[in-house]
């Protein structure tokens, strides 16, 4: 398994049709943050923004605490949803429903965190960073969650760039699908 690097043009949501599934993946793919929602045993769904780490085999990856309620609860039912966050205007999202399960393996949650913090800057660290990630990663019991994607649901960006324009706003239904669902004969991007 590859951590992938953090793209340099995160994928564009049309704005005019639902996106293809090999577009879905390719805005997950691309994307850096998401809200992390988990089940709790009381009240509503927990949620928090998070960054996160795509690989080449399709799996998310996300660093916290063993500590933290996010470790537990996936360790009570192991299904996770991720909101992935267009970080630029109109808002776009995918939202990914996954299995997960918590990793514990100190050289990948090491390489995770690394990732995290290139992602966060912008940069990779540089390699002479690893001795402090891996003492920070040790203080403070960090564990990586793997996120294994199974279905998604897209949500168009919508935007008014003006208020006389309310009537030319289109807006359809969307619908989730399985993660790894093909595209439809004949469409094309």
């Amino acid at each position: 398994m590859q951590l992938l690097p953090l793209a340099s043009q995160p994928f564009t949501a049309p704005t005019d049709r639902d996106m293809l599934p090999s577009e879905r993946r390719e805005f997950v793919r691309t994307h850096r943050t998401c809200v992390f929602g988990y089940a709790r045993r009381t009240d509503g769904p927990s949620m928090s923004i998070v960054y996160y780490i795509p690989t080449d085999v399709d799996e998310l990856l996300v660093s916290t605490m063993g500590g933290r309620s996010k470790a537990k609860a996936i360790a009570r039912s192991g299904k996770v949803s991720l909101c992935i966050l267009d970080e630029r205007w109109p808002f776009a999202y995918v939202q990914v429903y996954c299995d997960a399960r918590v990793d514990t393996d100190p050289n990948l949650v090491v390489d995770v965190m690394m990732a995290v913090a290139g992602r966060m800057s912008g940069q990779p660290l540089p390699g002479e960073a690893r001795p402090i990630v891996e003492g920070m990663a040790k203080d403070e019991g960090r564990v990586v969650i793997r996120c294994r994607p199974y279905s998604t649901f897209q949500q168009p960006p919508r935007h008014l760039h003006q208020n006389d324009q309310a009537e030319r706003i289109t807006h359809w239904i969307t619908a989730a699908m399985p993660w790894d669902a093909g595209d439809p004969e004949g469409n094309t991007r």
